[in-house]
């Protein structure tokens, strides 16, 4: 029998074992490449961006803002709500009352050439109903104008400024006069009216501006026109002046004081 060796061939894990290599001294080992290494090598490097926040402190100092000015904004409103219903509440404020308490007119016509000649003397009756305001009026321009809806003008006077104090009544005295040419259309409706009809429907008119005092509060002046319409009245046939009618007048206040949010 033949002898056999054991092993007869060296093993296949010897066999295939990579020569050893040893690193030259003073040199740093090799390894193995990386992924980022081998996909990557181009690629910048990932820098993680930080994160905002002056941005967002900014958003939030606007809106602390806006909810400040908005909450101020609603104080003050219901500041003045509650302080105008105290003023409304302590003063009471109406508007002043007038009527026209006479009328009488010394001559009213107009001539073949078209010029009126007029003389009116009017008392306009003013009464403050209110306890504890007073007001203070500018000089007074009293109109009176013929037909109801001021066709044409007969006359203008002014009354003086006056201080109209509480629960008290004032008579205004004014003399109105006119002479002013017409033109034909005016002349010849003036004509008409006062021929045609047995009384001429008249209207009066006073313009002029206010200020109202209550207490220590006073308003800025406004303006106020007071209109008195339903007046009737007849031209003198001769040297007697005639009394107009005032049982039907009517006078309207157009006053628009404002007091906080009300109005009268």
């Amino acid at each position: 029998m033949a002898e056999r060796v054991y092993p007869a061939k060296p093993p296949a894990a010897a066999a295939a074992a990579p020569p050893t290599t040893t690193a030259a001294p003073g040199t740093a080992p090799a390894f193995p490449a990386t992924k980022a290494q081998l996909y990557g090598a181009n690629r910048p490097a990932y820098r993680p961006q930080p994160q905002r926040k002056f941005r967002r402190s900014r958003r939030s100092c606007c809106c602390c803002l806006c909810f400040w000015i908005t909450l101020i904004i609603l104080s003050l409103l219901l500041l003045a709500a509650i302080a105008g219903a105290a003023v409304y509440v302590i003063y009471r404020p109406h508007r002043p009352d007038f009527t026209v308490s006479g009328i009488k007119i010394s001559t009213l016509n107009v001539t073949s050439s078209s010029q009126l000649a007029s003389n009116i003397a009017v008392n306009i009756t003013a009464r403050n109903p209110n306890k504890k305001i007073v007001f203070t009026y500018n000089p007074i321009d009293i109109s009176v104008f013929s037909t109801a809806d001021g066709g044409v003008s007969l006359g203008t006077a002014k009354v003086p400024a006056f201080v109209h104090g509480a629960k008290n009544s004032t008579v205004l005295k004014a003399a109105i006069s006119g002479g002013q040419q017409l033109d034909d259309a005016a002349a010849k409706k003036l004509r008409g009216e006062l021929k045609g009809k047995t009384s001429v429907a008249l209207r009066i008119r006073a313009d002029t501006k206010v200020k109202v005092k209550m207490g220590g509060l006073k308003t800025p002046r406004v303006a106020i026109r007071v209109v008195c319409s339903g007046i009737k009245a007849t031209a003198p046939t001769g040297k007697s002046p005639t009394t107009g009618s005032v049982a039907g007048a009517d006078c309207k206040v157009d006053l628009r004081v404002k007091i906080w949010k009300w109005t009268f």
